[in-house]
């Protein structure tokens, strides 16, 4: 029964981004930002809504009164497609660093730009982060937050790799703070395959780290080593009640 839920899932997910996206370009390109980003918000709630109710999956955060009223630089793990709805709904709106392949797709595409989604050419090597560095400073000037999915891939549940550089160096310039958040999503909602399992995804914002004047392998060890210990630490914490 679970794997025919997370298949209606998985269909209902496809087309309402499609039917979604087509409307929010439409409509988002004659609004202001703030309302693009309202708008956007309701679909990612829409999503999760579908998600609780056919895949009984829900999510809960905590640390919401650890995030800067100042732009700032999101670092969210990054285990399966849900955290990309998710991270609508959790905090301020920010814009999303992705590869520039994604905004040539139709509707979707031009969606994620009219959110100022920070486009960059990943095969670029060096030129990358400098895309992103520039980028990202210019949104940050506009009083956006930024969003980064350090690892710059999905990861299984229970991995990770060396964090990018980009995000630890767009925050050594600026000054502004990272705020690092954990989540368990990756043993629910796996990066590859249908299936949806039930339960509940503990999201957990992380104190904000100070930037200014330190080196970014340093940003990015510490933020890394905070929201690696506190992913291990939600599953322990779940695992041990089953045992009692």
């Amino acid at each position: 029964m679970q794997w025919l839920r997370s298949v209606v899932f998985t269909a209902f997910m496809f087309a309402w981004t499609l039917a979604y996206a087509i409307f929010f370009v439409l409509v988002a390109w004659a609004v202001p930002l703030p309302q693009r980003f309202t708008l956007v918000r309701w679909y990612g709630a829409r999503m999760l809504d579908a998600l609780r109710i056919l895949c009984k999956l829900d999510f809960v955060v905590e640390g919401l009164e650890h995030i800067p009223s100042q732009p700032h630089i999101a670092y969210w793990k990054h285990s399966s497609s849900w955290e990309v709805f998710a991270q609508f709904l959790v905090g301020p709106p920010k814009v999303i660093v992705l590869k520039r392949e994604l905004i040539y797709i139709p509707f979707f595409g031009w969606g994620l730009m009219l959110l100022r989604s920070v486009a960059v050419d990943r095969g670029a090597g060096a030129s990358a982060v400098n895309q992103v560095v520039a980028q990202g400073h210019a949104r940050l000037d506009e009083g956006l937050s930024v969003l980064i999915f350090p690892e710059g891939t999905r990861m299984a549940a229970g991995q990770t790799r060396r964090y990018g550089v980009s995000g630890a160096l767009l925050a050594s310039r600026t000054g502004c703070k990272v705020v690092p958040v954990a989540h368990d999503a990756g043993y629910y909602w796996p990066r590859r395959g249908l299936m949806k399992r039930p339960g509940t995804i503990r999201v957990i914002i992380g104190p904000p780290i100070d930037t200014l004047d330190r080196e970014p392998r340093e940003i990015n060890e510490q933020a890394q080593a905070w929201v690696e210990a506190t992913v291990e630490r939600i599953r322990r914490e779940k695992i041990q009640p089953l045992k009692a």
